[in-house]
């Protein structure tokens, strides 16, 4: 006669899976998070670059007309985003960086400073009369 066994199944995870599983999920985050951090600082650079840009055209345009540039000394934010109207710019009240310009007669450049990360480095970038648009401070670099 056949002997009546049972047959008993355990079913969940042993301990060494369950750490295994937590190692590479933490190796996987390792890898992931600074690059999602510099993507993200990244696309916040674009409003400072696209803001330049704008600023620069409409300082030239500005000089075609009135033969000189504009705005020497002006200071621009999300808090007053009007500041650079005169030159049909508008500045999003939810922008993060400070605009300011340095202006003569023949020549101007445009600062945009933030600081993105909370740190005591200040992201900056500045545009001239020529339109040479550098990254003179980054903030992601430690």
């Amino acid at each position: 006669m056949r002997a009546n066994r049972r047959h008993t199944s355990i079913h969940g995870f042993t301990l060494i899976e369950l750490f295994i599983v937590v190692i590479i999920a933490g190796i996987l985050a390792a890898l992931v998070i600074p690059r999602f951090m510099a993507s993200t600082t990244k696309s916040k650079t674009a409003e400072a670059m696209q803001i330049l840009k704008q600023i620069h055209v409409q300082q030239r345009a500005y000089r075609q007309e009135y033969d000189t540039y504009w705005g020497n000394g002006m200071i621009g934010d999300g808090g007053n985003p009007e500041s650079f109207s005169r030159l049909g710019v508008y500045i999003m009240e939810d922008a993060r960086y400070t605009y300011s310009i340095a202006a003569e007669k023949t020549s101007f450049t445009c600062t945009a400073t933030s600081n993105l990360d909370d740190d005591d480095v200040i992201d900056t970038w500045t545009i001239d009369d020529g339109g040479e648009l550098i990254q003179t401070v980054n903030d992601m670099v430690e």
